[in-house]
């Protein structure tokens, strides 16, 4: 209100100067309390910032939403900075699921990491259906222990399927590889002059074939070089040669639901 009456005050006094009613003097006297005027409502404002400051520090705020665990603490605690934890708060959406990969899969995971994210699914225990993800995070370094990178994995968790310290099937998908020809490892020889396999021609008549292993896992690898239908030797490979004749025989119930072709 005193600036605002000052600011009246000043601007009369310019117009009666223009009149040569006053001097030059009364209006830089009513100029100077107009800028006493803004001095002390700046400084009115600097103090209520200053006391905004002072009172958010009797307020703690979560930096981030959850849920709030046991509270170690009662009314009349002495709680101070470094000492006991007021309140554990743990964020179940979205949430994170930590596992380990196989260092050879850790070029198609950064791939994976540098787009949309590679897709990711958890399998909820006790048949209780998945979820899908997204992966989210690649550690720094391979540990030299195990041979592994740490990575995770952020899925939506409204309906709080998933829960802090649970452990949950990972699905990853590291690679896609289209119209893949996948072989059962068994098959697959190492010679003098690369991988091959020993495919079955006509007449039953045996044939080094060069293949290149795209991707192997458990006993199977896919390949590359082969056509899908394809005979191959998986029994007896040490004993055959190119040309020659082999007996086709009916693997056993208990083996895998494939044909093998052995040497007679």
């Amino acid at each position: 209100a005193a600036l605002a009456d000052a600011q009246r005050q000043l601007a009369r006094s310019q117009e009666l100067f223009a009149q040569n009613f006053i001097s030059q003097g009364a209006v830089d006297t009513n100029r100077a309390l107009v800028e006493a005027q803004q001095a002390g409502v700046a400084a009115d404002r600097a103090a209520i910032d200053a006391a905004r400051v002072a009172v958010s520090y009797a307020r703690i705020v979560a930096p981030s939403g959850g849920r709030v665990g046991q509270i170690p603490v009662v009314v009349g605690s002495t709680v101070q900075p470094g000492g006991t934890p007021m309140v554990t708060i743990t964020q179940l959406d979205p949430i994170s699921v930590a596992f380990s990969l196989p260092q050879r899969h850790l070029p198609d995971a950064l791939a994976g990491l540098r787009g949309s994210g590679a897709p990711v699914q958890a399998q909820l225990p006790e048949g209780r259906g998945t979820l899908n993800g997204r992966l989210q995070f690649v550690d720094n370094a391979v540990d030299a222990a195990t041979g592994t990178v740490r990575v995770k994995a952020q899925f939506d968790n409204r309906e709080q399927l998933l829960w802090p310290g649970a452990f949950v099937g990972v699905r990853l998908a590291v690679r896609t590889l289209k119209d893949a020809v996948v072989v059962p490892q068994a098959a697959i020889v190492q010679s003098p002059r690369g991988t091959v396999v020993f495919v079955v021609g006509e007449g039953n008549r045996v044939a080094a074939r060069p293949v290149e292993v795209l991707y192997a896992s458990g006993n199977d690898a896919a390949v590359k070089g082969l056509e899908g239908g394809e005979r191959l030797v998986l029994d007896g490979r040490q004993n055959v040669r190119p040309g020659s004749v082999v007996v086709e025989r009916t693997a056993p119930a208990a083996a895998a639901a494939s044909r093998a072709a052995s040497a007679p």
